[in-house]
């Protein structure tokens, strides 16, 4: 398991270095074409998208992979569910979207489109499903090919959109079309290898056991999305699209590297949740290891960071030198980010979906009334500052309100602390099996 976990990993780090390096000279190519005004209105159509993206996601993700490790034998069951949940969800969140933005500016219609064209992607990604099929036998590989080709067709297509002139509405049918890509890709991966779709069938028992364990999921994930992207839809609405643009790219050199978190939790998650089938010991230190991880992980990006942010920015050009001073204070919310990611490793494995999705709400409400405190007075500096401290409590400080969570902040505690236990730690691997390691 350790070798496929490693080789998994692997290919999704490289996948996403290849996408961060193309996407940081693209984004600066796309930031300093459109300005920070038009740069800002596209990140508000993909932004509002966004805020509901999870709900045609339905949760599904983990809950799927943890299923199929359980029971392959009902693989094509689960899967045939899971796709049929997702088309119908997916469906539903792009109606809503479309309606809710033509209510919220009924006198921009360019607006309007533009969240339509964005939307319109959501109906792909009940062809994720096969993805998590993948994820389920720890193979990267068709994801990585899917998504690095379409990812490096679409940015040679936005290069050539600024070399002509194109118009800001052609950014989002590029966006679109990218999505087209992904869900040919899956498509030809999974019959590649070997597997049929249409040996998948949808179970009413199986459906509904899945959503009885993803609902709270569902509504913590736009909870979580909501203290994600509402600060952009409010810079937009309260301050305006220049200053949205100046956030945007903060918010993207911020992000940029979030496929390192992303990858190590999905390519550990199965040996997590087999490892609690094993023993409570296993279970808890392969826990500990990837919280120590993540953390450190979290911290050499951010001590980096905040010494190369007027470099990075330099880049954008002078109308986003603001940037700058935003993106010292914005980075170390990836620290809380990482320990997230991997406190749901802990959540769905243990079936805890239920504190998700209450931490996750409470971490919403924080971050809204701070938003809504700090914005007008400080702009999009308020707008960063709610996010650190929002993220820093629905993470962490939240768990400490309720007692099945108590261990696990425990653990959060220690690797926030790990530059100060680095030294133990390395002490201490040589000494350990190689069946110990995530």
């Amino acid at each position: 398991m350790l070798k496929k976990i490693v080789i998994s990993s692997s290919w999704l780090a490289v996948e996403r270095i290849f996408r961060m390096i193309i996407s940081f000279f693209v984004g600066i190519a796309i930031a300093r074409y459109l300005g920070p005004d038009q740069f800002g209105q596209l990140n508000y159509a993909q932004s509002f998208v966004a805020l509901f993206s999870t709900v045609a996601a339905l949760g599904l993700e983990g809950i799927v992979v943890r299923n199929i490790v359980r029971q392959p034998e009902r693989r094509d069951e689960i899967l045939g569910s899971a796709f049929v949940l997702k088309l119908f969800g997916s469906l539903s969140t792009i109606a809503f979207t479309i309606a809710l933005i033509i209510f919220l500016r009924p006198d921009d219609p360019h607006m309007q489109w533009m969240v339509a064209l964005v939307a319109m992607g959501m109906i792909l990604q009940a062809f994720d499903t096969i993805d998590y099929w993948f994820q389920s036998q720890v193979n990267a590989k068709v994801k990585v090919y899917t998504y690095a080709t379409s990812f490096f067709v679409i940015s040679m297509l936005k290069v050539v959109l600024i070399v002509i002139k194109a118009p800001l509405i052609a950014f989002a049918y590029a966006g679109m079309a990218e999505a087209v890509i992904i869900m040919i890709g899956l498509l030809i991966g999974y019959r590649v290898h070997g597997n049929y779709l249409r040996k998948w069938r949808a179970s009413l028992t199986c459906s509904l056991e899945m959503l009885k364990d993803s609902w709270p999921l569902i509504l913590s994930s736009l909870a979580i999305l909501i203290y994600m992207r509402i600060d952009q839809i409010m810079i937009g609405d309260i301050v305006g699209n220049h200053e949205l643009g100046i956030y945007s790219v903060v918010v993207r050199l911020g992000e940029m590297w979030y496929f390192v978190p992303l990858a190590i939790v999905s390519s550990t998650y199965p040996s997590i949740v087999a490892s609690k089938q094993i023993s409570e010991e296993i279970f808890y230190e392969r826990l500990q290891h990837l919280f120590d991880v993540m953390a450190l992980i979290g911290y050499i990006v951010a001590i980096a960071t905040t010494f190369l942010a007027p470099f990075l920015v330099s880049f954008f050009g002078q109308e986003y030198s603001a940037a700058s001073s935003l993106l010292i204070c914005y980075i170390w919310v990836g620290l809380f980010v990482n320990l997230g990611l991997a406190r749901s490793s802990f959540l769905n494995t243990m079936n805890y979906t239920k504190w998700q999705f209450v931490t996750s709400v409470m971490g919403c409400i924080l971050n809204v009334l701070l938003n809504l405190l700090l914005i007008p007075r400080y702009g999009a500096m308020g707008a960063t500052v709610a996010s650190l401290f929002s993220y820093w409590f629905q993470t962490h400080a939240s768990c400490y309100f309720f007692k099945p969570l108590h261990q696990v902040g425990a653990m959060q505690t220690k690797a926030i602390l790990v530059p100060f236990r680095l030294k133990k730690i390395i002490a201490q691997l040589p000494i350990r099996s190689k069946g110990e390691y995530l």
